[in-house]
């Protein structure tokens, strides 16, 4: 009896257990405000923003309850439990944003809602945290809100190809982060308000296709670099250091681009320093305007006459002098060849001086190295007439005490490259032929030889292009360590890094070896390092540098998976090579952004398509293009875009030799990053200093799931 007793007992016990299971899973179900892993004020800001867009088919969104950062809502990113970036770029968005939409979330840094049909009005409430919104092209209308001046962490604010009309609220001056604020093709009026002043941080500024009227007084003392104020109504003169900018678009207005006359008193100073202080005395004379308009005019019409006559004078001295100068440098020339070749035919063996003459248009020069400073390579460029034999010498000799930038005679690198043979080729790119190259001291060299069959490239462009590279110091970028310039031969010489590029790993026949070698983190870290590289080209070199040919060819790898970018500075060269070398393939046309294949327009913004493009192929394995697969699928930008935000579609996407080893969370911000970076539009890109930040998330996200394993 005592067993059967027993046994009951535990058979009641097991069901009861069973029923209470059920009854917590049902009522987890039930209850939408089950405790997750979300911040529970995420979950319902997210919820009442769902609900203000129409409820869209949007992966994983929900309007009532959910998990937004364990179970990876489309577009949503976190960092930890909090959810801090929404990025829903072309997502077929409708509906209106209410003024409390967005009020709720209180740790949100980025909300990019661009390329959608969101009408109505920007909300007044706006999370004060926003470090990046983009609201741009949908159908917002109305003013834009003075409550712009809470956002005191905002560093880019783009209102773009919206139907926002009135004035520019006087709400600016709080935003001392602000990098980049983009508010053109709306329908904007007034003159630019006064607390514009303050934007000590502005880099980038497009207002155009507007009604702006008014001056830019306002705008001359910001650190502009990209300013487009065309199609509007601004007058009056451009402030002078508005000239200065590197990028200024000013058509379409009634701007007087005379540099604008110094005022007669300088401004007030605002300060504590300025306060409560009587002002001094000063004498003011009275001033004739009408007297003081008519001087200016003449004085203006007197520097014309003068700038003419100087002109017409400097174009006489050179229509005499170029033809004797040219007679004196062919004469020189002739000189410098006959005593190179006797002195070369004096040391060399019969045989050298064959295949020297072979590959050098009867070269033969001997043998030398000098290092040359860049004030060296600039005064030689001044020079355009060669000297004799002799003074070549002594230039040489005085150079030897220069202390940067080495200059390699033709000779030294056909010894070090065993005359550019086939072996020592390493690859070709569109810049022309990079070779291995070896000195006495076994020490490794990159040696880049560039090919002009159609078009020679001129001496001092290509000394300034050599001074130009040879600045661009960074740990991911080649290092040029000389040049040689001899007999029209142009050759770039780098420091040796690695013969293997992130094409010939990403593409290798091998799947085995890529799997073992080139994991989802590998991958990450890979495209992180390479976006250094661009973040420094773009904005931490003296200017901005736009590379134009990120492509994984131009990645170097060494064993370490450490990174090297080549090719960087030498854009400039382009239009100097021969359209054979300029490759119009399909291929390698799939790297350029939409506004590069359409206009030849170049931009950082198009580097960042390029990269996104790059990074593309890290996550899928694919070519960017490939002729073999159906036609829907043979360009990888176009067929991956529209299932970025899919994560279904986006896990059949991963590159099957990573036998299905990575972290969804990792890959979803990834795939984020991709979508941003191939926008159709340049504004709605990311900047790479973005781009890396992201990548980092993207890292973390690996070794949290990692950890977790």
């Amino acid at each position: 009896m005592n067993h059967r007793r027993m046994a009951e007992v535990k058979s009641t016990v097991n069901l009861r257990l069973v029923l209470l299971l059920m009854f917590c899973t049902e009522l987890h179900a039930a209850l939408p405000f089950f405790p997750t892993y979300t911040n529970s004020e995420d979950v319902y800001a997210i919820n009442k923003l769902y609900n203000a867009l129409g409820s869209p088919a949007l992966s994983g969104w929900t309007a009532l309850g959910g998990d937004p950062c364990y179970e990876l809502w489309q577009g949503v990113q976190c960092t930890n439990n909090r959810i801090t970036a929404i990025v829903l770029s072309g997502a077929n968005l409708e509906g209106k944003l209410q003024d409390d939409s967005l009020a709720n979330f209180t740790s949100l840094l980025t909300l990019d809602l661009c390329n959608n049909s969101i009408g109505g009005a920007i909300p007044e409430k706006l999370p004060s945290t926003l470090q990046i919104l983009s609201l741009a092209g949908n159908q917002f209308a109305g003013t834009i809100p003075s409550s712009i001046s809470y956002l005191t962490s905002i560093s880019n604010l783009s209102l773009s190809g919206n139907l926002l009309t009135g004035e520019l609220p006087d709400a600016f001056q709080p935003l001392v982060q602000l990098v980049s604020l983009k508010l053109s093709a709306n329908k904007l009026s007034g003159p630019l308000p006064p607390s514009m002043r303050y934007l000590t941080s502005l880099a980038t500024m497009h207002v155009q296709n507007n009604e702006l009227s008014g001056t830019l007084e306002v705008l001359q003392n910001l650190p502009l670099k990209d300013l487009n104020i065309a199609n509007n109504q601004f007058s009056g003169f451009i402030p002078e250091n508005l000239l200065k900018i590197p990028n200024l678009q000013a058509d379409g207005n009634q701007l007087n681009v005379t540099i604008s006359p110094s005022p007669e008193q300088p401004p007030a100073i605002d300060g504590p320093e300025q306060q409560n202080v009587p002002p001094s005395p000063v004498y003011k004379p009275t001033v004739n305007h009408k007297r003081k308009t008519m001087d200016v005019k003449a004085i203006a019409y007197v520097v014309a006459i003068g700038s003419s006559i100087i002109i017409a004078i400097a174009i006489l001295l050179v229509t005499i002098c170029i033809p004797t100068w040219k007679v004196k440098r062919n004469t020189s020339l002739m000189k410098v060849e006959s005593t190179t070749l006797e002195s070369t035919k004096e040391g060399d063996s019969a045989n050298n001086i064959t295949q020297s003459t072979q590959n050098n248009q009867e070269a033969g020069k001997e043998v030398r190295e000098h290092k040359v400073s860049m004030k060296d390579l600039q005064s030689i460029s001044a020079n355009r007439e060669p000297p004799n034999s002799d003074e070549t010498r002594t230039t040489q000799k005085r150079l030897n005490y220069a202390s940067t930038g080495k200059s390699f005679s033709v000779a030294i690198l056909q010894q070090y490259t065993d005359s550019f043979s086939k072996e020592n080729l390493i690859r070709e790119c569109r810049f022309g032929k990079f070779y291995l190259g070896k000195d006495e001291d076994r020490k490794l060299y990159t040696v880049l030889k560039m090919e002009e069959r159609k078009s020679k490239i001129p001496l001092n462009d290509f000394l300034r292009l050599a001074e130009h590279v040879s600045r661009i110091q960074h740990c991911n970028i080649a290092e040029l360590v000389g040049y040689c310039a001899e007999y029209e031969q142009r050759l770039l010489v780098y420091k040796y890094f690695s013969q293997t590029t992130l094409n010939d790993i990403i593409h290798s026949h091998d799947h085995s070896n890529r799997t073992l070698h080139f994991s989802w983190m590998s991958r990450i870290r890979v495209a992180f390092e390479a976006a250094k590289a661009l973040e420094y080209l773009h904005g931490g070199a003296q200017y901005p540098i736009v590379h134009q040919q990120f492509e994984p060819c131009n990645i170097l790898i060494d064993d370490e998976l450490r990174v090297c970018v080549s090719g960087c500075g030498l854009a400039s060269f382009l239009p100097f090579i021969s359209e054979l070398q300029q490759s119009h393939c399909p291929r390698a046309l799939s790297y350029n952004a939409p506004e590069v294949n359409e206009s030849g327009n170049w931009s950082v913004k198009s580097d960042v398509y390029s990269f996104g493009v790059v990074l593309l192929e890290l996550l899928t394995g694919r070519e960017p293009y490939d002729s073999s697969r159906p036609k829907a699928e043979r360009h990888l930008a176009t067929w991956a875009s529209c299932q970025l935000h899919d994560i279904d579609a986006l896990v059949k996407m991963v590159d099957p030799a990573l036998g299905g080893r990575f972290a969804i969370r990792s890959l979803s911000r990834v795939a984020d990053i991709v979508s941003r970076c191939i926008q159709e539009e340049p504004e709605f890109r990311p900047s790479m200093s973005e781009v890396v930040q992201d990548l980092i998330r993207a890292l973390e996200a690996d070794d949290a799931s990692n950890s977790k394993l």
